[in-house]
Formats: C-alpha cells, sequence, structure tokens
C-alpha cells in the first residue's frame, strides 16, 4: 500500500476571507432585494432576491465547508473533512435547482396577467444588485477553481449578476414601452441562467458522491495496461473513486506468478503498478492500493467484484 499526504493545498486562508467578504455583500444585496421587491412587486427582483437569498445560505454552508476541509485527517476520519466540499457543492446545487424551477412556474404564470411595476425603482434596486454581485465575483475570482466548494460559490454570484442585469433590462423596457411582461420575462431568463448551471453541478458532484470512477478514466484501459507488466496475470477488484477535488484514488486485487514472490520482485512490481495509474493515464492516481496475491489466495477469495 502507498501512503501519501491527506493535506489539501491552496490558500486555506486566502478562501476563507474571500468567501467572507462574498458572504456580507450577498447578505447586503438580499436585504437591498427584498425591500425592492415588496416596493415595486416585480418577480424578477423577488426571484432575485430569493436567489440572493439562496447564495447566502450556499457561501454561508462553503464557508463552513472551506474551514472544516482542511482538518487533519485522524484514526477516524481517515481523509478528515476533504469531501465536505462535495457536500457543499452538492446543497448548493440543490439549492439553485429548486429556486430555478419556482422562478420558471412564476415567470410563465405572470405571462398571461403581469401586474403594474414602477420602472425607475426596478432599475435602481436592480443595479445594486447587480454592484454587489460584481463585487462578490471580483472577490471570489481568484479562489474559483480551487475545488467543487469554491467553483460552486463562484457559479451562484455569477448566476445572480447576470439576474440582475435582467431586473435592470426589464425595467429599462417597461420605462421605454411599457411592456409589463418584461418583469415576467426576466424571471424567466432568471431560471434559464440558473437551471442548466444546477444540474451540472448536481451531477457532477452527485458521481463523486456515488463513488463513480474519476472522470476521464477508463477502468478497463487501466487494467488492460496493468496486465502487460511482466509477471501480471490478473486484475480483480479494481475500483476508483474520487474522494474531494484533485484527489482520485485506485485499488484492485493484482494476481502475480509465483515466480516473483519466490524471486523477492514483488515491491518492484508494486512500485511499476503505482507508476503505472500515476503516469500513464490523463487522471494521474497518485493514491493508490494495490493487493499482490498468489492465484491460490484469488481462488480462496469469496467476496470477488470485477
Amino acid at each position: 500500500m502507498d501512503h501519501h499526504s491527506h493535506t489539501a493545498t491552496g490558500s486555506r486562508s486566502g478562501h476563507r476571507l474571500r468567501l467572507m467578504a462574498a458572504l456580507l455583500i450577498t447578505g447586503g444585496i438580499v436585504v437591498a432585494q427584498l425591500v425592492g421587491a415588496w416596493v415595486t412587486g416585480s418577480l424578477a427582483l423577488l426571484t432575485d432576491a430569493v436567489h440572493s437569498f439562496t447564495d447566502t445560505i450556499g457561501l454561508g454552508v462553503a464557508l463552513v465547508a472551506a474551514t472544516l476541509m482542511f482538518r487533519a485527517a485522524t484514526a477516524t476520519r481517515t481523509w478528515g473533512f476533504r469531501r465536505v466540499e462535495i457536500l457543499a457543492g452538492f446543497l448548493q446545487a440543490t439549492l439553485l435547482l429548486g429556486i430555478g424551477i419556482y422562478a420558471a412556474v412564476e415567470g410563465i404564470s405572470r405571462l398571461s396577467s403581469p401586474p403594474q411595476i414602477p420602472p425607475v425603482e426596478l432599475m435602481v434596486f436592480g443595479a445594486v444588485g447587480l454592484v454587489g454581485n460584481i463585487a462578490s465575483m471580483a472577490v471570489l475570482n481568484a479562489s474559483r477553481k480551487a475545488n467543487f466548494n469554491m467553483r460552486a460559490a463562484f457559479l451562484e454570484v455569477a448566476a445572480d449578476a447576470l439576474g440582475s442585469l435582467g431586473v435592470v433590462v426589464a425595467g429599462v423596457v417597461i420605462w421605454t414601452t411599457g411592456f409589463q411582461q418584461a418583469d415576467a420575462a426576466a424571471g424567466l431568463l432568471i431560471a434559464a441562467l440558473i437551471i442548466p448551471r444546477a444540474l451540472k453541478l448536481l451531477v457532477e458532484t452527485a458521481r463523486i458522491l456515488l463513488e463513480f470512477a474519476p472522470k476521464g478514466l477508463d477502468l478497463e484501459k487501466v487494467r488492460q495496461h496493468m496486465l502487460q507488466l511482466e509477471h501480471v496475470e490478473k486484475v480483480h477488484d479494481l475500483h476508483a473513486s474520487t474522494v474531494a477535488t484533485g484527489l482520485p484514488v485506485i485499488s484492485a486485487h493484482v494476481v502475480v506468478d509465483e515466480s516473483c514472490f519466490r524471486a523477492g520482485c514483488a515491491p518492484d512490481k508494486l512500485a511499476e503498478l503505482q507508476a503505472c495509474v500515476a503516469e500513464h493515464f490523463d487522471v494521474g492516481v497518485q493514491h493508490s492500493t494495490f493487493q499482490l496475491e498468489t492465484r491460490d489466495i484469488a481462488a480462496s477469495e469469496t467476496h470477488v467484484h470485477t
């Protein structure tokens, strides 16, 4: 078995400070937009306010996750809290999807009977949200590719910024043309922006939680490559998954001919197998666990997977 450090790398305190700043900004946006939705009666502004509130919850979860995920591994928590970022990303995606569906349903119902919306107030409150979201995006931009947690936070704020832009545009349209359905159309635009992003993030985090093989890693190709090594006769119980961002893992039972054990080449064979999965595939797996065994041991195993 090969042991590697489980400690996450990166600017830990930087991630947390950026999330905290974005959380404070977005919390202010929520208050302003809720006031604006009450004053104007705008669906687009209300939807954007609820979306911003979801952002606030999501950013709060992300802040907690960014703190917990860097705690050291222990005897009972062998990966530490690394997977917290995946749970946080999944939760945020779920919240986003719910808001997107709500905005779509309510927007369609208001197209046929739109209320009267004051355009100037709508533009003002929409602009407040837009400026705040742009500030949050600027704060999170440097860390947005660090992990699923930071990526989810950035996507939430980015989608909300586009929603705020839609609110401003709706106000301009109503002000210049009197077309009241523009407010409902902006609500539908927000839904169209939210739902695809939420679904994509939901699928990606669900794949990790269900322990699917890392995206881009073909286990059959891995098996065939391992079988090409000298003395390797069979590979079974081959499993691969992702613990957290940048941490794919793989394990397998590898049947090696008995002459290898007699000649003492097992340690070298283990090193070859580890190098095989670490260097020959696009998803370089640095954390690998291989059990070397003889044909007799393999035949005696009662629970064998592919």
